[in-house]
């Protein structure tokens, strides 16, 4: 598709954050051009977790019944140490009409709001990359690899290494974390229900397993490695699962369907806006995989920013963008120090450290009101 030379709105990022964004603009009847620099389907399956809140944003862009019939529903969140159960989160009693988390794995999710995006008219301009971002008074000038674009607006989509942020000056500030971590989708045989999604404590490191569709061995393998291999191989997960999984239970990694190592890092940008360029996702925050925030908080940006978006173009005042980083923006630095405390938690190597921990863990989580507490604030239902 060859680039038009202006557009109310243009999206850099064809990723869910970008995707979501465009079709609030679809629905609302505003121009905008959506590019990406890879080609359809290229995206890997790195996050996986739906939450409720996230469910609810989507239900109101009609794909959260799509997601359903693709995913795993999965009620439960626990923590344990090796045999020791320290926590038991049930999402059923959430205030939603979605009170779980939703396991579907991210390509999924992008095809199914790219679906919905063609419904509506729209589509993705592909493989143009933006290498420069000009503002003024007047609008936008964004130039990319497949010619020049005058926008009223530009929303940065474009993930963690954001040009367009990078292009428009605004800081990044925070820092990473020491350990790499690993992320794989595997078949396994593993002796926890998949009912729920476990985190496991140990002196090694923090692990995630998490049941993945498809079939009942598949599952979402995400652990901190001091030194992880580039792409983890079956020994990799074996040797991950073996050390830091129930004890006394025995799992079997028989493949690994996709596999990759990555740094994190929790950073929030400085602003969120910077004239008429505004960020999104992970262009504007970016922390621990611990709870499976991300991909959520992200969404909840778009579709946020879509509206406001839609109102100014409609004919209200420009400065009533200034609601989006006023709104958003806190709920992403919440998010940052809560995924942060989550996985110093988790990695606590010190016996001491670590037997006061769990101690304080099962006490805690023993009462009801904690138990709802953590249930409602990894749902993101506080984010409403």
């Amino acid at each position: 598709m060859s680039l038009p030379t202006r557009t109310d709105v243009l999206i850099s990022g064809a990723g869910p954050v970008g995707l979501a964004t465009a079709i609030v603009l679809a629905e609302a009847g505003v121009d905008f051009v959506l590019l990406d620099r890879q080609a359809e389907g290229a995206n890997t399956s790195r996050a996986c977790v739906v939450h409720a809140r996230t469910l609810e944003v989507l239900a109101e862009l009609g794909v959260t019944e799509r997601l359903k019939e693709l995913g795993v529903v999965v009620p439960t969140f626990t923590v344990r140490d090796g045999a020791t159960v320290l926590a038991k989160v049930p999402f059923g009693g959430l205030p939603t009409a979605y009170p779980y988390t939703l396991m579907v794995p991210q390509d999924r999710t992008e095809a199914v709001l790219l679906a919905r995006l063609r419904e509506l008219g729209g589509d993705v301009h592909r493989p143009y990359e933006v290498t420069a971002v000009a503002g003024d008074d007047t609008g936008v000038t964004v130039t990319t690899t497949g010619g020049t674009v005058r926008a009223q607006y530009v929303v940065g989509a474009d993930g963690m290494h954001s040009t367009v942020r990078e292009q428009t000056g605004i800081g990044f500030t925070g820092a990473s974390y020491a350990e790499s971590f690993v992320l794989a989708d595997v078949r396994m045989s593993w002796p926890l229900d998949r009912a729920e999604v476990s985190l496991h404590l140990s002196p090694e490191g923090v692990t995630v397993v998490a049941p993945l569709p498809g079939s009942d061995d598949r599952y979402r393998v995400v652990a901190t490695v001091a030194e992880a291999p580039e792409h983890p191989g079956i020994a990799d997960i074996q040797s991950i699962v073996d050390a830091r999984g129930p004890e006394g239970a025995r799992s079997r990694v028989t493949e690994v369907v996709w596999s990759s190592r990555f740094r994190v890092h929790h950073r929030v940008a400085d602003h969120y806006r910077a004239g008429r360029v505004l960020l999104a996702g992970d262009a504007a925050h970016v922390h621990s995989p611990a709870g499976g925030q991300g991909m959520n908080t992200g969404i909840q940006d778009a579709v946020a920013l879509g509206r406001l978006l839609a109102r100014v173009a409609a004919g209200e005042p420009d400065a009533l963008l200034d609601e989006y980083e006023t709104t958003r923006r806190p709920i992403a630095t919440g998010v940052v120090a809560f995924t942060d405390r989550m996985t110093r938690m988790a990695t606590l190597r010190p016996r001491p450290a670590r037997l006061l921990r769990n101690t304080v863990l099962k006490t805690v989580f023993s009462l009801p009101p904690m138990r709802e507490k953590l249930a409602y604030q990894l749902s993101e239902l506080a984010a409403r």
